[in-house]
Parts: C-alpha cells; structure tokens; sequence
C-alpha cells in the first residue's frame, strides 16, 4: 500500500480533529472502526463486482457507514459530536484510499498496520496539542494550521530518531 497516499486522504480528520485527546482517542476509533466494517461488509461483494458496480457498492456502503458512525455519536455523545463536526464523515476518503490500495495477498495485516500507525499518530498528536494549548498556553496548538506545524516537528523528530542515514530516492539517477 502506499502510505503516502493513506496519509494524504487521513490529514484532514488527523489534523482537524484531534485539539484534545478525547477527540483525537474519537477519531482514531472513528477511523479503526469505519475501516474495519468497511472491508469486512464489502469482502463477499469483492468476489462478485468489479469496475464501477464495485465502486458503487463501496460508495454506498460508505455513505451508509458515516450515517451510521454519526448517529451513534450524536446519540450518545452529543458535545464531543458537536465538537468534531463532519471530520467523523472524511473518514470515508481514508477508506476509499485503503480499499483502492490494499494488496490482494495479506489484507488484513497490511490494513491494521496501516491503521494503527495513523492511530498512534492521531494519539500522539492530540496529546501533545493537549499539552501546548492547555498547558504551556500556547493557542496556536490548538488550530488545525497549528496541527500541520506539529505534524511537522513529530515526522522531524522521528527521522531524527531512527537510525542510519535516509536513503536518496533520486540516488544514482539523473
């Protein structure tokens, strides 16, 4: 799967979402759980369809999947709901990107991985913005152009961390 493009379609309710750790403990299960039901519901339609049909199915069942997840939060947490606005529904993009990308052989492996990386990534950031707004004061943590910054700093430090140099893509290459 490429990450990057897993990435691309989670940024908005990865950084939009998650001011606090409730919310951002929210979304990342708003995320584990849309794609989850999502692969396992479309798994015996897979088999059958293909083309535009299948993507179809997949679009409904999507949209189906978000009513439901947006119900049930409002149902049952209405002022985190409220708080989280329509990020609970872009999860749906993350789930297109899944399904497009998965390989065929080791699905599920490559999904939970996937997902438990965002997850992390998702806990990580909301505890950390968490902690500059309420803590340190600092307001800018709290906005989503905030959130970009911290991403930012949290992949640096990453790269920082691990160990050896970064490969070149463009290595050997003109």
């Amino acid at each position: 799967m490429n990450r990057n493009t897993l990435l691309i379609a989670s940024l908005p309710a990865l950084l939009g979402a998650s001011q606090t750790l409730t919310q951002a403990g929210t979304i990342a299960a708003c995320m584990l759980t849309m794609s989850l039901a999502h692969q396992a519901l479309l798994s015996p339609v897979r088999a059958r369809l293909s083309g535009p049909p299948y993507w179809a199915a997949s679009l409904l069942l999507l949209a189906a999947l978000a009513s439901c997840l947006q119900l049930s939060l409002r149902a049952w947490a209405l002022p985190l709901a409220l708080s989280l606005g329509y990020f609970p529904a872009l999860v749906c993009l993350q789930c297109l990107a899944v399904d497009q990308h998965l390989p065929a052989e080791g699905r599920w492996r490559a999904l939970l991985v996937q997902n438990t990386g965002l997850i992390l990534a998702c806990l990580v950031l909301g505890a950390v913005r968490q902690g500059l707004a309420e803590g340190l004061g600092v307001q800018l943590a709290s906005h989503p152009a905030g959130a970009l910054l911290l991403l930012g700093l949290l992949l640096a430090l990453y790269n920082g961390l691990r160990p050896g140099p970064a490969p070149s893509r463009r290595q050997g290459t003109r």
